[in-house]
C-alpha cells in the first residue's frame, strides 16, 4: 500500500472510508437516518477547500483504503463551513429543534460550527480527522499519513495541531500518543490531543 496526494474523484472512497469507520471506528452503516450525513461533515468539506491537506493510502490495485484530511486554520475553516460549505450542502437536513437522535446531535453540531470559540485554536490551530479501513490498519499506515501530514503543515509553518477522537474509541486514543500528540484537557473528557509543530 501506498500513500499519495488527494485527486478529484476520491470523493467517493473518501465518504464511504468515513462511513465504514464513523461510529468511533466501527461501521457506521445504518446508525443515521441518512448515511451521507458523515461525509458531508466530517470529510467532503476538507478535501473541498484545503485538497493540499488531503492525503490517501492506496492499494496495488488502485482502491483507497484510508485518508488524513486536515485544515490548517481551525477557526477560519469552522467560519468558512457555517457560511458556505453547509448553506449549500446541508439543505438536506432541516436543523433539529432538540437532540432526540443520534443524528440529532450530529446535525446540531454541523448548525454550531462556526460560531463558537475553537478550544486549542490558538496553541494548536490546525485540525484532522484520519480514518483507515481494517485492511489498512495494523500496518504503520496511520503513522505515515500523519507523518506526511505533519510534514506539509511545517512546510506551510502551521504552529500547531490537535485533534478530538471519541472517547469510545479505544484504539484511537491508544493510537496519537504513540505518534506524537499529547494528551489537552477538554471539558468534553478525554480524546482531545495536540502537537506542537514549530
Amino acid at each position: 500500500m501506498r500513500i499519495r496526494p488527494f485527486r478529484p474523484g476520491d470523493e467517493p472512497a473518501l465518504a464511504e472510508i468515513c462511513l465504514k469507520t464513523a461510529d468511533a471506528g466501527a461501521d457506521g452503516t445504518g446508525v443515521l437516518d441518512d448515511d451521507d450525513l458523515w461525509a458531508e461533515i466530517f470529510v467532503l468539506p476538507y478535501v473541498a477547500r484545503h485538497p493540499d491537506l488531503a492525503f490517501v493510502v492506496e492499494t496495488e490495485d488502485d482502491r483507497v483504503v484510508g485518508y488524513v484530511v486536515a485544515a490548517p486554520d481551525t477557526a477560519a475553516f469552522e467560519e468558512w463551513f457555517r457560511a458556505e460549505w453547509w448553506p449549500r450542502h446541508g439543505t438536506r437536513w432541516p436543523r433539529p429543534a432538540s437532540e432526540v437522535t443520534r443524528q440529532d446531535g450530529i446535525l446540531l453540531y454541523a448548525y454550531r460550527r462556526g460560531t463558537e470559540a475553537v478550544s486549542f485554536g490558538a496553541e494548536y490551530p490546525a485540525h484532522l480527522h484520519i480514518d483507515l479501513l481494517p485492511e489498512a490498519q495494523g500496518h504503520g499506515l496511520g503513522r505515515r499519513l500523519i507523518g506526511t501530514l505533519v510534514a506539509e503543515l511545517r512546510r506551510q509553518r502551521v504552529a500547531g495541531l490537535h485533534l478530538v477522537a471519541s472517547p469510545d474509541n479505544a484504539g484511537a486514543i491508544a493510537f496519537y500518543p504513540r505518534v506524537g500528540f499529547a494528551p489537552l484537557p477538554s471539558p468534553d473528557g478525554p480524546g482531545a490531543f495536540g502537537m506542537t509543530l514549530s
